[in-house]
């Protein structure tokens, strides 16, 4: 095996060794949650989505990577890359959009109870599955062209001189305004929610600023432990966009580099990259989200702690 793929390989393989079971036990930690309590709050059940959405790009883009990679199995023919590239276009960009909402909501959450900004919050929340039958559709459609120009093979006879070479597949566009006017499309649809939730969280930051100096003035006193789980929310959301604003700003700033390029590129190292860092963030969010999520902890430390103590009354019974 050549060293660059050995390494293509390694990378994929650490990326959904973290993702593939991180992401499942937020979605198990939250399928609990709802089947104890019957309902999810809108914020949990964003988060839920956004894990769904994860989960989706790791397995259809790592995992298929990491097999391809080592010889195992492969799947990127002409179909195969259309079907791969197509579905992990729509979910990179779902993890996208649904991170603003999360951000949005979360921003929305610590408006005061009766203003106007509260009633968006409700509406939000009333029309959740809504909007996010909104977001499947949008990018859903604004991924059409993956159907269209994909393919798994390259053909030595019409040489490829405005496409894209993504190692197993290759993306060839008619022509360079198709390309660029591609391009331009998924720029715009990945800097919008990048720029919004951006601002919602310098606003969070404001918030979570104001909030700790309200603390420490309040500290001798009793009632100074108000607002502690929407800071700590806030805090999760943050931190989400943070990771998302550095991951992802690569990820398009090495987009952006391969639509100036005039001529289809012999290596697929760019973007090996660019997929590299946009699906590090569908891996690592989950390890965000166990760690200061308190309803999805608690949820997986039950499971941990009732399988031991099973195990013991099974074995108690045999006795």
């Amino acid at each position: 095996m050549p060293s660059e793929e050995l390494v293509r390989g390694v990378l994929y393989l650490s990326l959904t060794v973290v993702g593939v079971p991180g992401n499942a036990s937020v979605i198990l930690a939250f399928l609990l949650l709802l089947y104890q309590e019957n309902r999810l709050l809108p914020a949990d059940a964003i988060v839920l989505h956004l894990a769904c959405v994860n989960l989706l790009v790791v397995v259809v883009r790592c995992l298929l990577e990491t097999l391809a990679s080592f010889s195992l199995a492969n799947v990127f023919g002409d179909l195969g890359c259309k079907s791969v590239i197509f579905v992990y276009r729509t979910s990179r960009s779902l993890s996208i959009w649904i991170t603003f909402l999360l951000s949005a909501y979360q921003c929305l959450s610590i408006t005061p109870p009766g203003s106007r900004w509260a009633s968006v919050r409700t509406l939000l929340a009333r029309y959740l599955g809504f909007v996010f039958l909104f977001l499947w559709v949008l990018n859903t459609c604004m991924t059409s062209a993956a159907i269209l120009f994909s393919f798994g093979t390259k053909n030595e006879s019409s040489p490829i001189t405005h496409g894209i070479n993504i190692q197993f597949c290759y993306v060839n566009f008619p022509s360079k305004l198709s390309k660029e006017a591609n391009g331009i499309a998924q720029v715009v649809r990945d800097v919008v929610p990048m720029a919004l939730m951006t601002l919602a969280s310098l606003i969070l930051l404001v918030f979570l600023y104001k909030h700790s100096h309200q603390v420490k003035g309040l500290r001798s006193s009793s009632s100074g432990g108000g607002g502690g789980a929407e800071q700590r929310a806030a805090k999760v959301v943050v931190a989400l966009v943070s990771l998302y604003v550095v991951l992802y700003g690569v990820d398009n700033g090495l987009w952006v580099y391969t639509l100036t390029v005039s001529e289809t590129m012999p290596s697929s190292l760019i973007s090996d990259l660019r997929i590299f860092f946009s699906s590090l963030y569908a891996a690592l969010s989950p390890v965000v989200i166990i760690a200061s999520n308190r309803k999805v902890n608690g949820r997986l430390k039950c499971i941990v702690q009732e399988k031991p103590a099973h195990e013991k009354d099974t074995s108690l019974t045999n006795m």
